[in-house]
C-alpha cells in the first residue's frame, strides 16, 4: 500500500495504458473478524485514505471497493475498460485461492493479469539447497541468501518516472468504516520512518523491552506501507542483526508457501501431545492474570496496543505452551485477533518455534523460566511497572501454577508423547 518503490505498480505504469489504483476490502476477510474495534482494518484505512492523498496530487485517485474480490472486479470491469492487471505476489493459502478464482476470471473478460514479487527479497525457490530442496532450518538458509544477495536486489523501482501516467480522475469515495462494520478508533496513523540510530545498536537493545530497542515498522511491512528493499539496504549497512530478522521473515514466508498446511505442527509427531488447554487459565493468560508479571505486561501491552515486544512474545508463548499446556494454536488465534502486525507465516513460525514443533524450532526441554527472562531483560522492571503497575502490591494474582513443578509437568507430556 505505497506509491514508491513497488513492483507492480512500476510495471503498470511502464505499460502503455493509464493507471488507476484499486483497493478491494475483501468481505471474505473482514466478515470473519469478530471485533469490530480491529486496529488493523483502521490501519488500512487510514492507509488508502493516505494514498488517495498522493495520488490527487497526479490528478488521479483510488478506486476503493468493498466486495469479495470476484465481485469487485466484475464491477470495475462494467464501469471501466480494464486492459491489463497488475499485483503483487502473496502466499499465504487464502491469497493463493483468491488468485486462482481472478485468474479465471481474467482469462474469461480476455483481461492480462500479471503479478510480481515485492514483499519479499527471495521467495519460493530462490534460495534452495544444492540438491534443489527446499530448507527447513533457517542458519544454512541465510547464508545461501546472504551469498546470492547482490546490489540489484535491493534496487528501488524507481515509479516517480512514470508518475504522468496515472489515469486523471476525480477523487473516488472510500467506502467509510461505519458502512463496512467498522468503528473508527482514536488511532494515530504515522508513516513509517527508518530511525537508524535504533537500527545501528539493534544487536545490544533489542531485547529490552522497556526500552525502544525495536524499529517498530513490523506493521508497515505487513501492509506494504515500507518496502522491504529499502529496509534490507539499510540493514546490510547497519546491523547485520537486522537484516537476520528480515531473512527470518523471508524464511517464514518460504516455509509457508511450500507447506500452506500450518494448522498441523510441521513436525508431526507434535500433533500427538496430551495439551490440557484448561479455558480458565487460557482466559487468565488472555487478561494479563496470571500471576507472572513479564507474561502479566506482555498480555497486557497486546490487548491495549496489539503491539508487543519480541522477546516478550516468546515469553508468553512460551509460558502458554509449556507451563500451562495449553495448544499453541490457542495462543496462535489469540495472537491472530490482536496484533497489529500480525502474519500469518511469522505469526505461525513462532507460535511453533515456542512450541518445539517448528521447522526450526527451540528443543522441547528449553522452557523459558519467566523470572530469570525478568532478570536478565528487564531488570529495573521498567517494563513490567508500565503494565502491571500493582506486581508488588497484595492485590496481585498469584502465580497460576508454580514454575518448577510446571517444568516438570510439560517434560514428562513431551517425553510421553514423542517418546
Amino acid at each position: 500500500m505505497r506509491l514508491s518503490d513497488n513492483a507492480a505498480l512500476y510495471h503498470a505504469l511502464k505499460s502503455e495504458l493509464p493507471v488507476l489504483p484499486v483497493f478491494i476490502f475483501d468481505t471474505n476477510i473482514l466478515n470473519a473478524l469478530d471485533d469490530k474495534k480491529d486496529k488493523r482494518v483502521v490501519f488500512i484505512h487510514r492507509s488508502i485514505e493516505s494514498l488517495k492523498n498522493e495520488l490527487k496530487e497526479y490528478g488521479s485517485s483510488i478506486l476503493a471497493i468493498y466486495d469479495t474480490p470476484v465481485n469487485a472486479w466484475k464491477k470495475i470491469t462494467e464501469d471501466y475498460d480494464v486492459g491489463k492487471v497488475f499485483t503483487n505476489h502473496d502466499y499465504e493459502p487464502y491469497a493463493k485461492e483468491r488468485e486462482t478464482a481472478l485468474t479465471d476470471f481474467f482469462a474469461k473478460n480476455k483481461i492480462a493479469f500479471s503479478t510480481f514479487k515485492d514483499q519479499v527479497i527471495f521467495e519460493r525457490n530462490e534460495v534452495i539447497k544444492d540438491d534443489g530442496t527446499t530448507y527447513t532450518v533457517f542458519t544454512p538458509y541465510s547464508k545461501k541468501w546472504k551469498l546470492k544477495l547482490k546490489p540489484f536486489y535491493l534496487k528501488p523501482y524507481p515509479t516517480e518516472k512514470y508518475v504522468k501516467n496515472f489515469y486523471k480522475t476525480k477523487s473516488l469515495p472510500v467506502p467509510s468504516l461505519k458502512e463496512m462494520g467498522f468503528e473508527d478508533l482514536d488511532f494515530v496513523f504515522s508513516k513509517p520512518i527508518i530511525d537508524k540510530n535504533i537500527v545501528k545498536h539493534y544487536a545490544e537493545q533489542r531485547d529490552f523491552p522497556g526500552i525502544e530497542g525495536t524499529s517498530r515498522l513490523s506493521v508497515h511491512l505487513r501492509f506494504g506501507t515500507v518496502s522491504i528493499r529499502e529496509l534490507a539496504a539499510q540493514a546490510q549497512k547497519l546491523s547485520e542483526t537486522w537484516l537476520n530478522e528480515l531473512i527470518w521473515r523471508d524464511f517464514y514466508m518460504m516455509i509457508l508457501f511450500h507447506f500452506p498446511h500450518v494448522e498441523k505442527s510441521f513436525k508431526r509427531k507434535y500433533d500427538a501431545i496430551k495439551w490440557r488447554n484448561n479455558e480458565k487459565e487460557f482466559e487468565a493468560w488472555c487478561n494479563g492474570k496470571t500471576g507472572y508479571p513479564i507474561v502479566d505486561a506482555g498480555m497486557r501491552q497486546l490487548n491495549e496496543t496489539g503491539f508487543m515486544h519480541n522477546r516478550v512474545r516468546m515469553i508468553t508463548a512460551s509460558f502458554l505452551v509449556k507451563h500451562l499446556l495449553i495448544d499453541w494454536r490457542w495462543g496462535e488465534a489469540y495472537f491472530a485477533k490482536k496484533l497489529l502486525d500480525f502474519d500469518l507465516s511469522a505469526n505461525n513460525g513462532g507460535w511453533q518455534w515456542a512450541a518445539s514443533s517448528g521447522c526450526d524450532a527451540a528443543p522441547y526441554f528449553r522452557i523459558f523460566n519467566p523470572a530469570e527472562q525478568t532478570k536478565r531483560f528487564d531488570p529495573q522492571f521498567k517494563y513490567i511497572r508500565k503494565w502491571v503497575p500493582e506486581f508488588e502490591e497484595l492485590t496481585y494474582a498469584q502465580p497460576i501454577v508454580e514454575h518448577k513443578f510446571a517444568r516438570e509437568r510439560c517434560l514428562k507430556v513431551f517425553k510421553s508423547a514423542l517418546g
